[in-house]
């Protein structure tokens, strides 16, 4: 059967100037328009479906649905509302754009966005002010225009979000560096970790604590409560593009939080840790177990184990259990050391399935 092929959907950001565009175009016109045609980095276009046009005043206010398409944004279908003002007597090309209801507000530094300011990244602001130039140019009015960007439940989506961490309250973020959405798209997780990391040197955090995933991240936190909330950041399976964003911002330390399948994973060199772009080599993990004195009939059971949780469950009942994993963990460090470079202090916290810490494991792999 062919690979169903994934549908792309348009970021916050291209809503924002769908609507923007659209309210220029209504004012001019008073067309109800169906569908706009805007400006895309990158010298692309798209054009984008209008939900609602209405008619505020001298102005006008377009609802646009983002679409992420097949991607599991938690923004899908959010309603996108662009309120759009043209004064005549104002100087021609003058677009002041400012976040309203559901749009976050941002309250520490570090953030590409002044503190005080509407999240509204300078990418999407970039191709809001375009759209709106458009807009005008297509109808041949002038003066200067006002737009408010507003999210209809903008405040209990941004929940779901890291932007309470970063310090963005009251509200989502408009985004975008592209335009479009690609489903399971490695851009947008890249963009939040490297973000998070900047507003944790903005904090003047010298410690940064990676993890996996969620739950590898609370079990650290429980690990570690001396470290502040902002130094966690869930990388998932960016391991070098991680350490060499850590390395470059100056972080003194750097810890790693994770489960024995990705550890497997760091240990034998995969720059990124994903089922489908790296395999845990069983019968090298059996090897390294051999030269650690495990009998030949539990190597050879590692070697032909299905899973990292089968292997890690015939390690764990060996006398040298606990030797062969902080072993793993000293070589994932040794793989870390080749991303981060020299400076940065390494040490792997190594949960169980359960929870319970395993190993925490530092550059000179003592306990």
């Amino acid at each position: 059967m062919a690979k169903k092929r994934l549908r792309h959907g348009f970021t916050t950001g291209s809503a924002a100037a769908a609507g923007s565009k659209a309210g220029i175009v209504y004012i001019a016109t008073k067309k109800n328009l169906k569908e706009i045609d805007i400006p895309l980095p990158e010298a692309r276009r798209l054009t984008i479906p209008i939900e609602r046009i209405e008619e505020i005043g001298n102005g006008s206010r377009v609802t646009v649905i983002k679409d992420a398409g097949d991607d599991p944004d938690v923004t899908n279908r959010a309603k996108i509302r662009s309120t759009v003002y043209l004064f005549p007597e104002g100087k021609s090309g003058s677009i002041g754009i400012e976040g309203g209801e559901g749009v976050g507000r941002v309250t520490r530094p570090g953030l590409p966005i002044g503190i005080g300011e509407p999240a509204i990244n300078p990418v999407p602001r970039q191709q809001i002010r375009e759209a709106v130039l458009e807009g005008l140019k297509e109808t041949g009015i002038t003066g200067s225009v006002s737009v408010t960007i507003d999210v209809v439940n903008g405040e209990k989506i941004a929940k779901k979000t890291l932007n309470p961490r970063l310090g963005i309250i009251g509200g989502i973020s408009i985004l975008g560096t592209r335009g479009t959405v690609i489903p399971f798209s490695n851009e947008a997780w890249m963009d939040t970790i490297t973000m998070s990391m900047d507003v944790a040197r903005a904090h003047g955090i010298n410690i940064i604590a990676l993890s996996t995933g969620g739950r590898s991240e609370k079990l650290l936190m429980a690990e570690r409560p001396d470290i502040p909330e902002l130094a966690f950041i869930q990388v998932a399976d960016f391991f070098s593009f991680s350490l060499k964003e850590a390395a470059k911002r100056g972080f003194h330390d750097i810890l790693y939080a994770c489960f024995f399948a990705k550890l497997i994973k760091m240990a034998q060199g995969h720059p990124y840790t994903h089922a489908r772009r790296s395999r845990i080599d069983f019968q090298l993990l059996s090897q390294w177990a051999l030269s650690l004195k495990m009998t030949e009939e539990k190597a050879h059971g590692i070697a032909r184990a299905n899973t990292a949780r089968e292997a890690l469950g015939i390690i764990l009942k060996d006398p040298k259990g606990k030797k062969i994993l902080q072993s793993v963990a000293k070589r994932a460090i040794e793989s870390a050391r080749g991303f981060a470079g020299r400076s940065p202090n390494l040490t792997y916290y190594l949960f169980d399935f359960n929870g319970k810490l395993l190993a925490a494991t530092f550059e000179d792999g003592k306990k």
